[in-house]
């Protein structure tokens, strides 16, 4: 069975101890840095204790990030962009559809309307 990219993983890969702030940006799309600085500071304003037992529940009850689950650095921002708000993701998704078939629309209504240019080319390779 496939991996779920809309899933929250432990990224151990790119992690520094046990891969859940690293999890996290991967999840959010933040930059693990940024994670890492926010997990210090909340942990250093006085939720010490509440920080640290968070941290190991995360690591002890996610699943580690399984290898090759994006094809590639736009694959893994369109799936961080799908979990950060999934409404905006499928909106997208169908103003795209919407986008190719009044294309393919524009080019059948060129192709099946009366062409005399397309008609008299199509005469002389015959």
């Amino acid at each position: 069975m496939a991996a779920r990219r809309t899933k929250f993983y432990l990224d151990k890969q790119n992690g520094k101890w046990m891969g859940v702030c690293a999890g996290i940006a991967d999840y959010t799309g933040i930059d693990v840095l940024w994670v890492r600085v926010g997990a210090v500071l909340v942990t250093l304003m006085g939720a010490f204790p509440w920080t640290l037992i968070a941290y190991f529940v995360v690591a002890y009850f996610a699943e580690n990030k399984p290898l090759g689950l994006y094809a590639d650095r736009d694959d893994q921002k369109f799936w961080q962009g799908v979990r950060t708000n999934p409404a905006r993701s499928t909106r997208d998704v169908r103003s795209k559809f919407r986008d190719i078939d009044r294309r393919l629309a524009d080019i059948e209504t060129y192709y099946t309307s009366r062409n005399t240019r397309l008609a008299d080319e199509i005469d002389s390779l015959r």
